[in-house]
C-alpha cells in the first residue's frame, strides 16, 4: 500500500509541474511499399504539450524488434537537437514487411523539483508495407504498456486500450499521464489541468483512452522503483515510466 501511494504521490507531483516524457517519434508511423522506405525518428526527453526540451544523454539501449529478434542500434543514434535540448536521431531503412517496434532505456534522469530519479521506458511501434503482423510485440522492460489495440491506423477519437505491466505482471489501478505533441504550440490549453490528461487503470491494469483529435499522443505509466540511486551521498527515489507513443490519423 505504501508503494501504491508514493507512486501516485509522484505522478501527482509531476502531473503538477507538467509531465515529462520520453519520446521515440517517427517520421511516419506507417510505411508504403512505394516510395521512401527509410524511416527517420527523433529520440528526446521533453514536455511534449508545452514544447519544452530536456536534455537526454545517450541511452544506455535503443534497439528495434522485428519479429521476435532486438537489434542493438545504440551506436548508431546521431547527436541531435528536439525543441533546443540535447537529443538523438536515427535513420532506419525498413527492409521486410510487418511492424517495427523501436525502444528505449534511458539513463536515470536526475530532476531536483521531485527530489529523484526519472528512468522512461519508451517505445513506438511502425508498419511496414500494409502488414500489422506484431503490433502486440513486447520490448521486454521493467515496466511496460502492452497494446490492446493495434497502435496505429487509428483514426481521431478512436479509442487506444493498453494493460499496464510491471516485472510481467498488470498493475491495477496504475496511473497513467497523457499528453498530445503540440507541434508549434498550435494549441492553448484554458487550464494547466489540460495540459496532462490523467486517467486511471481498471483492477486488471487495463486503461482506455479516445484521443479527440490527429497527431501523436504519449500514455506514460509512473511507478516508484523497489531501489534507490545515490546523488549527493543521499539515497534518491527513482520514478519509473512505461511510455508508448501512438499516432492517430485526420479524417480527409
Amino acid at each position: 500500500m505504501t508503494r501504491t501511494l508514493t507512486a501516485v504521490a509522484l505522478s501527482i507531483a509531476a502531473t503538477t509541474a507538467s509531465a515529462h516524457f520520453g519520446m521515440i517519434i517517427p517520421s511516419d508511423a506507417m510505411v508504403e511499399q512505394q516510395g521512401n522506405r527509410v524511416v527517420s525518428l527523433d529520440i528526446a526527453f521533453a514536455h511534449p504539450f508545452e514544447q519544452y526540451g530536456m536534455t537526454l544523454v545517450r541511452p544506455s539501449q535503443f534497439s528495434v524488434i522485428y519479429d521476435g529478434e532486438a537489434t542493438d542500434l545504440t551506436d548508431r543514434l546521431e547527436t541531435s537537437s528536439y525543441l533546443g535540448s540535447d537529443s538523438f536521431s536515427l535513420e532506419y531503412e525498413l527492409t521486410r514487411p510487418g511492424v517495427y517496434l523501436f525502444a528505449m532505456a534511458p539513463e536515470p534522469y536526475w530532476e531536483p523539483a521531485e527530489d529523484a530519479f526519472i528512468i522512461h521506458y519508451t517505445k513506438t511501434y511502425v508498419a511496414a508495407f500494409g502488414d500489422d503482423e506484431g503490433w502486440d510485440a513486447e520490448a521486454g522492460f521493467p515496466t511496460e504498456i502492452m497494446p490492446l489495440t493495434r497502435p496505429f491506423g487509428l483514426w481521431a477519437g478512436n479509442v487506444f486500450q493498453g494493460i499496464v505491466m510491471t516485472d510481467g505482471e498488470p498493475v491495477p489501478y496504475a496511473e497513467v499521464e497523457v499528453e498530445f505533441i503540440n507541434t508549434d504550440s498550435a494549441i492553448t490549453a484554458p487550464s494547466e489541468l489540460m495540459i496532462t490528461q490523467t486517467i486511471l487503470a481498471d483492477a486488471n491494469g487495463v486503461f482506455t483512452y479516445a484521443a479527440p483529435r490527429a497527431g501523436w499522443w504519449g500514455f506514460a505509466a509512473l511507478s516508484e522503483a523497489d531501489y534507490t540511486l545515490t546523488m549527493n551521498g543521499e539515497e534518491k527515489e527513482v520514478e519509473l515510466g512505461a511510455v508508448i507513443w501512438v499516432h492517430f490519423e485526420s479524417w480527409q
